[in-house]
């Protein structure tokens, strides 16, 4: 059993930074961060592999997101630059027992309770 809590979200302003942390309490393999906007599905963000060597963006926000891995502490980051209101939304963590990359929230065995992100115009 993997337990995941994400941190990190809060209130920006358009232009902004925030970085987001999933700490996991067990070891995963592949990591990845999906988001929920009111009334929408929730969509794919960005993933890892477990070794850090690969990783996968949404094409919404490949330039300005950034995701990594610190295996020694079991956590996964995201840090999102250039923060624009459309990207406002709840973003999971999600842990999959497998090393291969998902873009598909269904083949992700875990989730975390969500932190919200607002991005202010």
């Amino acid at each position: 059993q993997v337990q995941l809590v994400e941190s990190g979200g809060g209130l920006v302003q358009a232009g902004g930074s925030l970085r987001l942390s999933c700490a996991a309490s067990g070891r995963a393999y592949a990591m990845g961060w999906f988001r929920q906007g009111p009334g929408e599905d929730r969509k794919f963000v960005a993933a890892i592999t477990g070794s850090g060597g690969g990783t996968s963006y949404a094409d919404s926000v490949k330039g300005r997101f950034t995701i990594s891995r610190d295996n020694a502490k079991n956590t996964v980051y995201l840090q999102m630059n250039s923060l624009k209101p459309e990207d406002t939304a709840v973003y999971y963590c999600a842990a999959r027992l497998s090393g291969m990359i998902s873009t598909i929230a269904e083949r992700y065995d875990y989730w975390g309770q969500g932190t919200q992100v607002t991005v202010s115009s």
